[in-house]
């Protein structure tokens, strides 16, 4: 069967391009693609081939893809024809998907909402190792859609108060609307300042980077009051020059890394949340109407389109955030 995917050809280069699928073998699904959403983050920086991604190509990105299953191979016990589910597939108009690797999306939830379940998976584990409860005052540096998805996570996770921090105004905007007590814009004043006066002189509690831009991660530590905890959320492209005198080690800071794949995958291991186990929560949240991400849409698009998407991705970072691509 002949399908179209995205393929980033080389350096900054997108295209289209027909290729063959096959039949689902043993344990496998074929899904037909109904939308996929574009990780803007990580997708751009493997694009430019920034520090700390591959730079090698052809590459075929995407990591969240909402369709309906066409066809099953042999020892699919828990799906069936019409399936609607979520994966981690590509951006590809079909894909083959194993069934372990594949979730049911809850009744009445759209396509487009549900293609928010691993972005948001990737904010709730970095959330989670921040050790956030009841009362944790937290910054959320970055305000793209995992900072966004971080942010009313820990809202909901009893944060107070909740100090979102980003340069874009209308991201700050779309903040406060979905749950922070305050915003913070570095080009308006000093943000380390704005985080202590908002803290009472104390610092916060928990500071989650959520960036990718290791500037940004100095700002983080002083953000962070006596005994804090700063989460790298954002996958950091390139060096950070961080003094660890004062920022860390006299206030005993612990800066955990949290890159998704650090999670357990095994269900067997008991009192750890996997990735799938996050993955199934955000989709019953965001069925539920608990995580909001309808607001954090603002482009969809033709999958044919998909050089367009990833340029205004780039280019008008103040007016795009989240960008469906349609099959």
């Amino acid at each position: 069967m002949k399908a179209k995917r995205v393929v980033f050809k080389s350096k900054g280069v997108v295209e289209v391009e027909d290729f063959d699928v096959g039949k689902p073998q043993s344990g496998y699904m074929l899904v037909k693609t109904v939308c996929s959403l574009i990780s803007p983050g990580t997708e751009t920086a493997f694009l430019m081939a920034l520090p700390n991604t591959p730079g090698v190509f052809p590459q075929y990105p995407g990591y969240s893809n909402v369709g309906v299953v066409e066809g099953v191979g042999e020892k699919v016990k828990d799906f069936k024809p019409g399936d609607f589910v979520a994966s981690a597939a590509g951006h590809s108009s079909y894909v083959l998907v194993s069934e372990d690797e594949a979730l049911k999306i809850p009744d009445g939830l759209s396509a487009e909402e549900a293609s928010f379940f691993n972005l948001a998976s990737i904010a709730l584990q970095g959330v989670r190792k921040g050790f956030v409860e009841l009362g944790c005052s937290v910054v959320v540096v970055g305000q793209g859609l995992v900072g966004l998805l971080a942010m009313q996570f820990a809202a909901l996770s009893g944060a107070f108060p909740i100090i979102a921090v980003d340069t874009i105004g209308s991201r700050l905007k779309l903040s406060a609307k979905l749950g922070a007590d305050h915003t913070v814009n570095p080009t308006e004043v000093d943000a380390v300042e704005e985080v202590m006066r908002l803290t009472d002189g104390r610092g916060a509690d928990v500071v989650i980077e959520a960036t990718g831009n290791p500037n940004a991660i100095p700002d983080a530590l002083n953000m962070a009051g006596r005994l804090g905890r700063v989460v790298i959320l954002g996958s950091p492209r390139g060096l950070s020059t961080v003094n660890f005198y004062m920022p860390v080690h006299r206030k005993g800071l612990i800066i955990i890394g949290a890159h998704a794949n650090v999670r357990p995958k095994f269900e067997s291991l008991p009192h750890f949340w996997t990735g799938k186990d996050d993955m199934k929560l955000a989709l019953k949240l965001i069925a539920r109407g608990k995580l909001k991400v309808k607001e954090l849409i603002s482009l969809k698009l033709p999958v044919e389109k998909a050089h367009e998407a990833y340029r205004l991705i780039m280019e008008r970072k103040e007016e795009v955030l989240g960008v469906l691509l349609y099959y």
